[in-house]
């Protein structure tokens, strides 16, 4: 006879009690919709609100009216002090910040709506965040190295190498090549209609060549075997005819880069960094490559001006006096390299 397994307990679904700070979380975020944000801005409110939330159950607060400045401030020390229970790494500051950020903007809303007196949150210093430069990007060389890797005597290798070519060529985000339609590609003007990017925005965008060949034997030869019934004109499609995941993208273009050996690590954003590089250095001016990724504020892209340091490099040369050898210290460099002899001492 077989043995029946065991009925899992299923935990009791936890009640809203009226007038919580809970219920009045889901009204702000139906009046986010209302206000147009995108639901990925949405989604990453309510991710960094849920801290604050279990922060505060943790401890009883459940209404609004109980939380003070100094609750947020004791609030604000506990992300600081907090470690992660997979690695035991604390937050980063970028994190800190979007928390107290999510807080303040929730608090705020409330005060317009009336339902407290006062923002609690309005005062609160946020963290100084670190300007941090992309820490890989891929030379001319070695973007083509990784351009080379997928089987191309194959379907999926064919995509593979179309996607690459997109990022390569255009410097989009991931989203914004996911969410590609087979329309939105212009073979003629060799231009991308990016439909509603980061912050709801689209943007037009020019595409190579090369990458529009791909993209024309990628059309051609691989997606008509890929396409399922109702066709949704989704360009880039997996073997199973769906769309690709966040997930899924990531990992493929982080396995070719990987398997090109090069010491250097990234996926799809590592393209987005290598395209705004190499242009630069190519000499494009800083508000063209701000159009191309789509920035709404110049100092983001900015960034790729202290990535690219070919004409510091340049200058650097001309002007420095120990940045070239003379001829007559060509001869010899090994010995001079040398280390001097250590003192007695040692």
């Amino acid at each position: 006879m077989a043995r029946t397994g065991r009925k899992r307990k299923t935990q009791p679904e936890k009640r809203l009690v009226p007038g919580s700070i809970a219920v009045y979380a889901e009204e702000f975020y139906e009046y986010l919709q209302s206000r147009n944000y995108s639901d990925t801005t949405i989604q990453n409110r309510k991710n960094c609100f849920a801290y604050f939330l279990r922060w505060c159950d943790e401890r009883g607060i459940i209404e609004p009216s109980e939380v003070s400045r100094p609750v947020v401030e004791r609030f604000q020390k506990y992300l600081f002090t907090y470690r992660k229970k997979r690695d035991g790494e604390p937050l980063s500051f970028r994190a800190q910040s979007s928390n107290l950020v999510a807080v303040r903007a929730f608090f705020r809303w409330m005060a317009k709506k009336n339902y407290v007196i006062y923002n609690p949150a309005a005062e609160i210093e946020l963290p100084k965040l670190e300007k941090r430069l992309p820490k890989y990007v891929l030379t001319s060389t070695e973007a083509e190295a990784v351009l080379m890797l997928p089987d191309i005597r194959e379907p999926m290798g064919v995509r593979d190498r179309t996607i690459l070519e997109v990022f390569y060529s255009t410097g989009m985000r991931r989203a914004e090549l996911m969410n590609l339609s087979i329309y939105d590609i212009d073979m003629e003007r060799g231009t991308v209609f990016i439909r509603q990017g980061k912050g709801k925005k689209d943007r037009m965008v020019p595409i190579g060549e090369r990458a529009i060949l791909w993209v024309q034997k990628y059309l051609a030869e691989v997606r008509p075997v890929f396409a399922s019934t109702p066709d949704n004109g989704t360009l880039f499609l997996t073997a199973q005819g769906d769309i690709f995941t966040d997930f899924r993208l990531t990992q493929m273009v982080r396995d070719y880069v990987e398997k090109a050996n090069l010491g250097k690590k990234g996926a799809c954003h590592l393209f987005r960094h290598t395209c705004a590089t190499l242009m630069l250095e190519g000499g494009a001016d800083i508000r063209y490559i701000q159009q191309q990724l789509g920035h709404t504020d110049l100092s983001t892209t900015e960034i790729y001006t202290q990535v690219s340091i070919r004409k510091l490099k340049e200058v650097h040369t001309l002007t420095h006096p120990g940045a070239r050898l003379e001829p007559h210290e060509a001869h010899g460099t090994e010995a001079a390299a040398a280390p001097a002899a250590l003192p007695p001492s040692f």
